[in-house]
């Protein structure tokens, strides 16, 4: 693995094995490890080695371990006792209908219900997030691809919040549902289509439609389902 020189961050890049400096280098770490597992870099259920990591990104090992914790709190890294750690397996076909049978019988209501309380600010933050207004920016696909996946997950937490249910919202976060299906495949067309299909619903919020929200967001959610079921191929 390739050594990095944290102190000549100019041209770094989170995705390739580089590590850009910024105010919390167990951040810098995080993204990094998270833009790997993301991108199929490192592969479901791979063994995860500190030691190695260290070497990669010119770092300590107590950044590592704390960029792995928090990766083993979201589902994506597994610690076994005396062994270490490795990357979480990749969902079986049958978890993947389940996620995908659980989203369509709860997030299109949700939509549905946040546009009725759908206001101005809500509406900015939910444009923020969507990451429609930065779908071009960056040139790494890993950084983008990663990034994306972490967006998307904000989007649709932020929408299951503003319908006011916290139980739909955190039976949805618990599964960590975004973060393992978007290692199912690495392709742009993940993130293109999907901009596209947050656009339709945002346009559906920005109409303060709860019908047309519905619909927009079954839409989406069976399209990623249809997209996803070629990893089982």
């Amino acid at each position: 693995m390739q050594a990095i020189n944290l102190l000549n961050a100019d041209d770094t890049n989170l995705g390739g094995g580089r590590i850009q400096r910024s105010s919390s280098l167990v951040e810098d770490v995080y993204e990094a490890i998270f833009a790997q597992l993301m991108s199929l870099k490192i592969a479901p259920g791979s063994r995860i080695t500190v030691d190695s990591l260290v070497k990669e990104f010119n770092v300590s090992h107590t950044p590592i371990r704390e960029a792995l914790g928090r990766l083993e709190g979201e589902g994506l890294v597994l610690k076994t006792h005396l062994i270490g750690y490795r990357a979480a397996p990749q969902i079986t076909k049958r978890r993947f209908d389940e996620l995908y049978e659980l989203r369509l019988l709860l997030e299109p209501h949700g939509a549905a219900k946040a546009a009725v309380l759908m206001d101005e600010v809500k509406l900015a933050e939910l444009q923020k997030s969507a990451g429609v207004m930065a779908r071009h920016e960056g040139k790494d696909e890993r950084l983008r691809y990663s990034n994306f996946a972490r967006q998307d997950a904000i989007f649709h937490d932020k929408v299951m919040g503003f319908a006011n249910n916290e139980l739909v919202r955190e039976t949805l976060a618990h599964q960590h549902t975004h973060f393992h299906i978007f290692r199912l495949m690495f392709h742009s067309r993940v993130t293109e289509e999907a901009l596209d299909e947050h656009e339709a619903i945002l346009a559906a919020f920005a109409a303060a439609d709860p019908a047309a929200a519905e619909q927009a967001m079954r839409r989406h959610i069976e399209h990623s389902r249809d997209r996803l079921l070629l990893a089982f191929d």
